[in-house]
């Protein structure tokens, strides 16, 4: 967007990532616009690629993903193209971020057993050392952002 969001964008998109099936009548209602400028202001929105998608959220461990670990990896090389494949390739690992510091990358990856992170552990090891955390719980989810951004 050109343009910076608005207060009215803000609760649009707050709401919409609280349930991204709400019916576009009871978003306008909650964000005080009639359901045809509401329909405007989220087709602005993603055509803007401010909003990128819909998608369910999912309670790994009732799906049989019961462990969830944080994995750093330090990738010595300058190919990363081995490596993006393997995470197009396993659906377990549920993010990926590219990182400045010691580590290149941190993954956090579902597993539905130690055995099973063992096998996804020892797969990115082959492009470099890896540090694994497990995640005793998660005190607060991806939420996605709340409003702008707030300056001190």
């Amino acid at each position: 967007m050109t343009e910076s969001l608005d207060a009215t964008d803000w609760s649009i998109l707050v709401e919409v990532q609280r349930d991204g099936r709400i019916p576009l009548t009871e978003l306008g209602r909650r964000v005080n616009l009639s359901a045809s400028a509401t329909t405007e202001r989220i087709r602005r929105l993603e055509a803007a690629g401010v909003i990128t998608g819909y998608h369910a959220h999912v309670d790994l461990a009732k799906a049989g993903f019961t462990v969830l670990a944080v994995v750093r990896l330090k990738y010595p090389g300058s190919r990363h193209q081995p490596l993006h494949r393997l995470l197009d390739e396993r659906p377990e690992i549920l993010e990926c971020l590219r990182t400045t510091g010691d580590d290149c990358y941190v993954l956090k990856m579902a597993a539905t057993s130690m055995a099973h992170l063992e096998q996804l552990v020892d797969e990115l090891a082959q492009f470099g050392s890896t540090i694994t955390n497990l995640v005793y719980s998660q005190p607060l989810p991806y939420r996605g952002p709340q409003g702008g951004p707030r300056h001190p």
